[in-house]
């Protein structure tokens, strides 16, 4: 601190005032406008996924795919996010092509797996990965022994922009993204979880679609 000259008047008082809030200024103002601008840049990425998301995919047709190839090859897409979390098992049934948007149905199983990974806690876990056929459907079930869903919590996962991770690591879109992929695709998914004990996510296809988009 610096002591004031002999003398110093009210007016030399008032532009010390001043010049110690114009310092202020000087050293914040461009943090706030490097948080301002990282916020827009998350807004945007929200605004642009929710779009892709809204229109038909039309560089996707609807085709007969292997399921299963589709969750291996998004497994290694997500093998960093997964190496040091938790150990995935896999228990694949025995299922017919179904005919699909497979980008789709991919991106569907990378976010359950991700979110799987995520609820880990210090202890590395285990994701199972089961599959299996149900009259003209063909299930898939992700599930985790993780942190588990609160129940209050468990009837909103669904919903558009609800999260419960920290603030900056999710957009709360995952879920109801996905939910929206397997509903166009006649199908239905549903959870189950228990705190502290895990998540399981289950999705039901259909194999054939008989209303396609």
């Amino acid at each position: 601190e610096k002591a004031l000259p002999p003398g110093a008047t009210e007016q030399q008082l008032a532009a010390l005032r001043e010049q110690v809030e114009l310092d202020y200024l000087l050293e914040d103002i461009p943090v706030l406008i490097a948080e301002s601008k990282e916020g827009i840049s998350r807004a945007g990425k929200i605004v642009k996924d929710l779009k892709a998301f809204s229109r038909v995919d039309s560089s996707e047709q609807w085709q007969w795919a292997n399921v299963h190839d589709g969750i291996d090859s998004t497994l290694n897409i997500a093998a960093n996010e997964l190496k040091y979390k938790a150990d995935v098992i896999k228990e694949y049934g025995d299922l017919p092509e179904i005919e699909c948007l497979p980008s789709q149905i991919n991106q569907v199983i990378m976010n359950l797996v991700v979110n799987a990974a995520q609820a880990m806690g210090a202890q590395r876990g285990k994701i199972t990965i089961r599959s299996g056929v149900e009259d003209d459907q063909v299930w898939l079930e992700v599930a985790d022994n993780g942190s588990g869903i609160a129940p209050e919590s468990l009837q909103r996962i669904f919903d558009p922009f609800y999260t419960t991770k920290p603030v900056g690591q999710g957009t709360g879109l995952g879920l109801s993204l996905s939910y929206g992929i397997v509903n166009k695709h006649g199908g239905h998914i549903t959870v189950q979880s228990e705190v502290g004990v895990g998540t399981a996510f289950k999705i039901m296809l259909p194999i054939h679609q008989t209303a396609t988009a």
